[in-house]
């Protein structure tokens, strides 16, 4: 059985995954910023109990959108949306919208930072890296797309476990000591997992294009139920780390960096944040190819658009998201944003969602032809 990106093994199971993770990742926890957010104040203990509540969200609301689409019928979130929705389905349309300019946003200030931090480079220059690398990538429909997700997944699962090693061999002590002395979760920890998942949860529907490789319904149950996991391993083990410096590493603007410098390392330093914004780049990537989706299949018959017609949407999206990011600051945006939008997303994504799948599940119904 071959798994690699090529093979059909690989593309109906492992691709949804890491194509949720690859939308994740950028606004879930690439520079760890979110998860001291809405994990640190929970203690290390609590914090763990929240991720893995997130983690188990992700994999039903997963599981349920890619059943209910391919039911439907549907690859962009717009015909998603009006198969759940009805005529409310505009509702969403105004929620998305909010969604893709502040992530993308924070991921314009993430690179900003990064630049900042790595090469001592204007923070604009680091945002305008990262417009032109989404611009670019999008640009070529799907199997660019695909091969984003794919590629950079690998090289993003192996740079996180060297830098677990890298960290338990230099920090061990100290995390342990953190888990050792931690209180017991308090009751606050699932509120953080909830919200967490709530505003990620998007991911699901924002990967749909990627589904057109299910062949079954146990397709879509298996991809869903391994895209919690596979989109939540690396945020586990870079917590862990996080946890050895509690409870200063709460405020900083980039913990990725606050630990990279004491590992003392730079050459892997260089390495790290390079990863970073390459999962940056692929989950701006996954954000703006769904607004490319979702205009071709309202446009045309066939779901095409042109490379140009791509890029100029991708830019056009970029240029007012991003440049918001030099205006407002990372810390600002996650903190003041994503709380607000995760219960939104919750009361007209996920409960419907769930509701209707549970009604249709008790009452067996014949499954809508694929599209071609």
């Amino acid at each position: 059985m071959s798994l690699t990106p090529a093979s059909g093994w690989f593309r109906r199971y492992l691709l949804p995954g890491f194509a949720f993770k690859a939308v994740v990742i950028g606004g879930g926890y690439a520079t760890g910023r979110e998860l001291a957010e809405f994990f640190l104040a929970s203690g290390p203990w609590g914090g763990l109990a929240a991720m893995v509540l997130a983690m188990t969200i992700w994999s039903l609301v997963a599981t349920a959108t890619f059943w209910f689409a391919r039911r439907a019928g549907t690859r962009d979130y717009r015909s998603f949306f009006q198969a759940l929705l009805g005529r409310g389905w505009i509702v969403f349309e105004i929620a998305y919208a909010a969604f893709i300019i502040l992530v993308l946003a924070v991921f314009g200030a993430a690179a900003g930072a990064i630049a900042a931090a790595t090469l001592g480079a204007p923070p604009l220059i680091g945002t305008l890296a990262l417009m032109t690398g989404i611009g670019a990538c999008v640009a070529f429909g799907n199997v660019a797309v695909e091969r984003l997700f794919a590629w950079v997944s690998i090289l993003l699962y192996a740079v996180y476990a060297i830098f677990l090693v890298l960290a338990l061999n230099r920090f061990g002590p100290a995390i342990t000591d953190a888990f050792e002395t931690a209180p017991a979760p308090s009751s606050g920890w699932a509120l953080g997992g909830i919200t967490y998942a709530g505003y990620n949860i998007i991911g699901a529907v924002i990967v749909l294009p990627v589904t057109r490789h299910l062949t079954s319904d146990r397709d879509a149950v298996i991809a869903g139920m391994i895209s919690g996991p596979l989109a939540m391993l690396p945020a586990f083990l870079f917590f862990v780390c996080m946890c050895a410096f509690l409870p200063g590493i709460a405020g900083e603007v980039l913990p990725s960096d606050f630990m990279l410098v004491r590992l003392g390392s730079p050459l892997f330093h260089m390495v790290f944040q390079a990863m970073i914004f390459t999962a940056l780049l692929e989950s701006g990537t996954g954000g703006v190819h769904a607004i490319n989706e979702r205009i071709a299949r309202a446009g045309t018959s066939h779901g095409g658009l042109p490379v140009a017609m791509r890029a100029v949407i991708a830019f056009t999206v970029l240029a007012v998201s991003m440049l918001l990011a030099d205006r407002i600051g990372l810390i600002a945006l996650i903190a003041s944003g994503y709380r607000t939008l995760a219960w939104l997303l919750i009361a007209i994504y996920v409960l419907p969602l769930l509701v209707i799948c549970g009604y249709r599940l008790a009452r067996p119904q014949t499954p809508t032809p694929e599209v071609a």
